[in-house]
């Protein structure tokens, strides 16, 4: 990958420390009847997922009934949601050198 900045042209690997440290890791649920999904995000890969199995134990079990969710990289935002009403959950990792790249998730497009 080449990122094009103020001191010109370099390349990316996936090894690069400056990637690694721009890099936040983004969990986004799907509610139901809502077009607009609800994302948090995560400074380390671990709390990330250690968030997401816990988002996904409570789907698996319905409790608990209420959750609520902060973002670490936007101070003093959080969020309630009612369980029941989440229909999916992903994380995936959110670069900031990656720019312009397609949306996470599945699609049918190759």
């Amino acid at each position: 990958m080449r990122i094009f900045g103020p001191t010109g042209c370099r390349s990316l690997r996936e090894d690069d420390p400056s990637l690694l440290s721009n890099a936040v890791y983004v969990i986004e649920l799907a509610l139901r009847m809502s077009p607009v999904p609800v994302s948090v995000q995560r400074k380390e890969h671990s709390d990330a997922e250690a968030l997401y199995q816990q988002i996904r134990q409570a789907l698996e079990n319905g409790q608990p009934r209420l959750m609520e969710l902060t973002c670490e990289k936007v101070e003093g935002k959080k969020v309630t949601l009612l369980v029941s009403e989440v229909l999916a959950v992903q994380l995936y990792e959110k670069a900031a050198a990656a720019g312009g790249s397609k949306r996470p998730g599945f699609s049918f497009d190759s």
